[in-house]
């Protein structure tokens, strides 16, 4: 049987009141920026007991994403926060204890990596990982493509090529990055966890003991969310916002990559 799939067009609609487990997409549809939607508060005040934010955030821990949404007035305790980017970070150490790794991405993501006890600054890492790395460049590119030709593995945290700003417009992502090294080595392979994949719903599922067909995933962007939670057989909502100005947040910016481009 198909898995349920509902539209809706606000948080307060959402009839999720017997559900076991409530997982829920972050940019596009709790925050977009700084942005913090409308009935989004109240929403996590509502299901804290239940709610889990499942994101391809691939910048932030759970530790330091939910210090920065408790600025802007959201309470999500860590323990409940599930991020492609730190998830692939603890998959390396637990199937990997003491790799040599070389990082693409933001510091709280390399912290990490370094408190498990992965080593960084070898000349032909065991693995390579691609996050989201605001400072990527030409310079970086080439040092990657050298370190997988030298043997590492790949692994990308997330295939997004942007997420949507509090205006709809894209804020490029992991994926953009991916696409530079694709135009460069179109035979490179990689392996991923987030979103399309259902990894992270998996990791949430195991964590909270719910069935799938009790629980439920909002997000914004069918090809990923969507995808996700229909492998794993959870019903699935999608969010469809309007951002600040009205236009929709939907995630047509990077929809080509979620649907398996590479």
């Amino acid at each position: 049987m198909p898995v349920e799939k509902t539209t809706i067009h606000d948080l307060g609609t959402a009839s999720i009141a017997d559900c076991e487990a409530i997982l829920c997409d972050l940019d596009g549809c709790l925050i977009a920026g700084k942005h913090v939607f409308p009935n989004t508060p109240e929403f996590i005040e509502a299901y804290s007991d239940r709610l889990w934010i499942v994101s391809n955030n691939s910048s932030d821990t759970a530790e330091t994403l939910s210090k920065r949404i408790a600025a802007l007035g959201l309470a999500v305790d860590p323990q409940r926060i599930l991020l492609a980017g730190e998830q692939a970070v603890r998959r390396i150490a637990a199937t990997r204890p003491g790799a040599s790794v070389s990082i693409y991405g933001a510091m709280p993501i390399q912290a990490l990596a370094s408190s498990l006890g992965l080593r960084f600054g070898g000349v032909e890492p065991e693995v390579v990982l691609l996050a989201r790395d605001a400072e990527f460049n030409l310079q970086r590119l080439s040092k990657l493509l050298g370190e997988l030709h030298r043997g590492a593995d790949f692994l990308v945290t997330n295939i997004d090529t942007a997420h949507p700003d509090a205006d709809g417009r894209p804020v490029p992502e992991t994926g953009a990055i991916l696409a530079a090294i694709h135009a460069c080595e179109p035979e490179i392979r990689f392996e991923t966890i987030g979103k399309p994949k259902p990894d992270l719903i998996e990791i949430a599922l195991e964590k909270t003991g719910a069935h799938p067909a009790t629980s439920v995933f909002i997000g914004d962007n069918e090809s990923t969310d969507g995808r996700a939670a229909a492998a794993v057989g959870v019903p699935f909502l999608h969010l469809r916002r309007t951002a600040v100005n009205g236009t929709a947040t939907a995630g047509a910016a990077y929809t080509a990559a979620s649907q398996g481009a590479w």
